[in-house]
């Protein structure tokens, strides 16, 4: 029998939860990891190494670690889309991983999720109104909170939503989210989730009073379903 193909990206997926998240207590390899993470595109030993401003020798031995435990995934590719003979090797680049973790401590998100949902029933009992749009309810009210002691710069939002689990990133004027704090529950409700995060940023923006930007439901592969863009300024007449 022929040896089976190897493809030419590799993600670990039988490493321990545990070890891979405590990995990222070395603070250079957390610097490394976070970098990766929040790039568009898979990135080299040279390109972290120049970003982070570190020796290529030390960009190379933490990306190899975070690649050994499953946070970031390996593949080979030409930059430049070069091809053919003469092109030279392939880079070997690093991505974050579309491995999910699952350590079992206190994690923030799913208790904000538990406890939204067991008010958003209680509400439900209480007044007749769907569960569902007492839970959209209780979201805004929570953002509204978290929102009251958060200014409208990127950075103000940034901070915020990185305080519910977000990942918030800068794009073209629009700020993305690269996860869904919630996801694990968005993959059997994902209407469901969806609208609790549409709400929940909404009541947000509201309480920052940011009159100039607005959450909007934006489904993509790889971000969460709401993003918040900008609005225009109304065309003069």
């Amino acid at each position: 029998m022929g040896d089976t193909p190897r493809s030419d990206v590799s993600d670990v997926s039988d490493v321990s939860d545990v070890s891979a998240v405590s990995s990222l207590d070395e603070p250079v390899r957390r610097r490394v990891y976070d970098h990766v993470r929040t790039q568009t595109t898979p990135v080299s030993r040279d390109d972290v190494a120049e970003a982070l401003g570190l020796a290529r020798s030390t960009s190379a031995f933490h990306l190899e670690k975070l690649a050994d435990e499953g946070l970031l995934a390996v593949e080979f590719a030409r930059r430049g889309g070069r091809s053919g003979p003469g092109a030279g090797r392939p880079a070997k680049l690093y991505r974050r991983s579309d491995r999910e973790f699952s350590v079992h401590l206190p994690e923030r998100a799913y208790a904000l999720a538990g406890e939204l949902f067991a008010r958003a029933i209680e509400d439900a009992d209480a007044t007749g109104a769907s569960p569902r749009a007492a839970l959209s309810a209780r979201a805004h009210d929570f953002g509204r909170g978290l929102g009251a002691d958060t200014g409208c710069t990127d950075d103000d939002l940034l901070a915020a939503l990185a305080t519910c689990g977000y990942e918030p990133r800068r794009s073209d004027g629009t700020i993305v989210l690269v996860n869904c704090p919630f996801h694990t529950l968005a993959r059997q409700h994902t209407d469901m989730v969806c609208g609790m995060n549409l709400a929940l940023l909404s009541g947000l923006l509201d309480g920052a009073g940011c009159e100039d930007r607005r959450a909007t439901l934006a489904p993509a592969e790889g971000y969460c379903c709401v993003r918040i863009e900008r609005e225009q300024p109304p065309a003069r007449e």
